[in-house]
């Protein structure tokens, strides 16, 4: 009995073990965004969806799982010679999604090599077209060329590229220092241009404030000198309607005539003066003011006129002729001793002479 029981529980248990063999390989659970491939018997049956799948045990044989996700893959430098002979090391990084699975699974061996190996030829094609310079500055139109030829060619694989960037374009290091050089020649003409730029704009705002000064100054030179002539035209009208107004008697002006004589000789510039022929009418009226007139009126009698004489004229001296010794004395008898400016003005007989 003991060995019937024994049997019995080893019976059991096998039968389990091939019931849960049985479920494991019928029932297959898909995970999202990817796919599994079914062969019955070798060939191809179906494409496991997502979610939960169910396949005849030990005849359906399931393949790995193919991701359905858009994968990123980048290469490793492939050597490139541009149009002008310079050998560049280009890294490139590719975008690709996955369409078919069957097509990716059954068309190609290992689709990635695959693409590898395509982007790195058709890398060659474009870039050698161009010129270091349209390499280094038409990324976007490298691009483009890649994602379209590979695009086309991947179709029938069961994929799709999405994108194509070029991570890094390197030059030899010749290039490098002979672009740095370019560069910072470049940088210092710009430098040295600007500078000549804000040096010509500095002189231009300089000069029109200067001009803009120089108008203002002028502008208010002209209003200074406005003011200041109205100033002085009302002082002397001021002045005239108040003498005329006071009418002040002959003493007041003499006196005042003879405080003006000093200011007309105070100029830098003035060697000699010329009084005028009134000077001794004044000098008379100031006499008479302050002492003659009372010497007049003690004696009881005024002044006897005295009849002037006319002046005889001094002949004029012809140009360039020099004087004789007649000449010479007469025009010593003719100037009187307290004259300033010889030749001048005749203070006896307040006649003026002419000037030599």
């Amino acid at each position: 009995m003991a060995d019937l029981a024994l049997a019995v529980i080893i019976a059991l248990v096998i039968g389990l073990l091939l019931v849960a063999t049985v479920v494991v390989r019928t029932v297959w659970i898909v995970p999202q965004a990817r796919a599994r491939n079914v062969e019955r018997f070798g060939r191809y049956r179906k494409t496991l969806q997502p979610g939960l799948n169910v396949i005849v045990p030990f005849v359906d044989r399931v393949k790995p799982l193919i991701d359905l996700r858009e994968q990123v893959v980048a290469f490793q430098g492939q050597p490139v010679i541009t149009e002008d002979n310079v050998v560049v090391h280009i890294d490139t990084v590719l975008f690709f999604q996955v369409t078919d699975p069957r097509a990716a699974d059954y068309e190609i061996v290992d689709y990635i090599k695959a693409i590898e190996q395509l982007t790195a030829t058709q890398l060659r094609n474009v870039i050698g077209t161009l010129d270091l310079e349209a390499t280094l500055s038409s990324r976007d139109r490298i691009n483009t060329a890649l994602r379209g030829v590979l695009d086309d060619a991947s179709g029938k694989w069961g994929i799709r590229v999405t994108r194509v960037e070029i991570k890094a374009i390197e030059p030899p290091q010749s290039i490098k220092d002979a672009m740095e050089k370019q560069m910072r020649a470049e940088r210092e003409k710009r430098a040295t241009i600007l500078q000549a730029e804000g040096v010509r704009q500095s002189r231009i705002l300089t000069a029109e404030g200067e001009k803009q000064g120089a108008i203002l100054q002028a502008e208010g030179a002209r209003q200074a000198a406005i003011l200041k002539a109205e100033g002085e035209a009302k002082a002397i009208e001021q002045v005239f309607t108040s003498i005329h107004e006071n009418d002040p008697d002959p003493k007041l002006l003499a006196y005042q005539y003879l405080q003006t004589l000093p200011k007309l000789a105070a100029g830098e510039g003035n060697t000699f003066w010329v009084i005028p022929g009134e000077m001794t009418s004044a000098l008379r009226a100031v006499s008479a003011a302050f002492g003659g007139q009372t010497e007049e009126a003690e004696r009881g009698h005024s002044r006897p006129a005295v009849k002037k004489e006319p002046a005889t004229p001094v002949p004029e001296p012809r140009p360039g002729a020099v004087e004789g010794p007649d000449e010479q004395a007469a025009l010593r008898e003719h100037t009187p001793p307290f004259e300033l400016a010889p030749g001048r003005v005749n203070a006896a007989t307040d006649d003026p002479l002419r000037a030599p």
